[in-house]
């Protein structure tokens, strides 16, 4: 009996130490945390997509409290709204930012692009991409098995079956830019929403010289240059072989798109054009 309630004390004296011990150290070891983090880490949507540019929520969070200002930090899923409401709790000024929303810049469906081999391996833009150029003659636009698809967190973009293409539901689209990185083509771009969601870019990405790009695809830009000869605002240049517009300095005037022999400049939620009547 005597060394069963020896056994117990020996127990509990090693338990009651341990305890302080771990105590003290607990006391000594302690990281102290800005309760603030906690606090934007509650409003922010904790979608840890990383289209922040920082490890997920709670490292946009930290950094937030952390920095002196908010110039540079921006989440895209909660946009300005969210923006505000953290510059509200860290008693700061939230910058304005423009929303984006994710564009596919290539249009070389089944019909503009036609197949010429076929891919029978893991149905993988990244593997593809590292394996050949792709199933066309153009090794620049999209592979169409669909990594952009699985990247999105809020099943934005899909593959339209009749086209091969991703195609990107805006609504749904939190430009976190999963789909950018997940692109081994590049061909998904974050672009501004513009007004009443209006935009124009060339749809294609293609650095081939004009007649080896239009042979591959025959909505191809070949780099003629008319668009840049028509656009009065110096919003597009023409950089191997490719027109690029510049989205900060389009002023949706669609003078490019009239002047465009390939029809690769793509006009986005434009009212239909009037059609001119011809002269008697």
């Amino acid at each position: 009996m005597n060394m069963i309630l020896l056994a117990v004390i020996s127990l509990g004296a090693i338990a009651l130490v341990s305890a302080v011990i771990l105590y003290a150290a607990s006391k000594k070891f302690a990281v102290y945390e800005d309760p603030r983090i906690a606090q934007i880490a509650e409003v922010l949507p904790q979608a840890n997509c990383g289209g922040c540019g920082y490890p997920g929520c709670t490292g946009f969070a930290d950094a937030c409290v952390k920095g002196e200002s908010l110039e540079g930090k921006y989440c895209p899923v909660g946009g300005q709204t969210l923006m505000l409401q953290i510059a509200d709790i860290l008693g700061l000024t939230a910058e304005v930012s423009d929303p984006t929303v994710a564009v596919v810049r290539c249009n070389g469906t089944c019909v503009n692009r036609p197949r010429l081999n076929h891919y029978d391996g893991v149905k993988s833009c990244a593997i593809a991409a590292s394996l050949y150029g792709g199933e066309t003659g153009c090794s620049y636009g999209c592979l169409g098995c669909g990594d952009c698809v699985v990247a999105c967190l809020f099943d934005a973009i899909h593959l339209n079956s009749e086209t091969g293409l991703p195609e990107v539901e805006e609504a749904r689209c939190t430009s976190c830019g999963a789909c950018v990185k997940a692109c081994p083509k590049s061909i998904i771009e974050l672009r501004p929403v513009g007004k009443k969601s209006r935009r124009i870019y060339v749809s294609c990405v293609n650095q081939d010289k004009g007649a080896v790009a239009r042979k591959a695809c025959s909505v191809s830009c070949i780099g003629c240059g008319k668009c840049v000869k028509a656009c009065e605002f110096e919003a597009i240049t023409l950089e191997n072989n490719l027109a690029y517009i510049d989205p900060n300095l389009c002023k949706l005037c669609r003078k490019c798109v009239e002047v465009c022999p390939q029809n690769t400049i793509i006009e986005v939620n434009f009212p239909v054009r009037k059609q001119k009547v011809a002269e008697v």
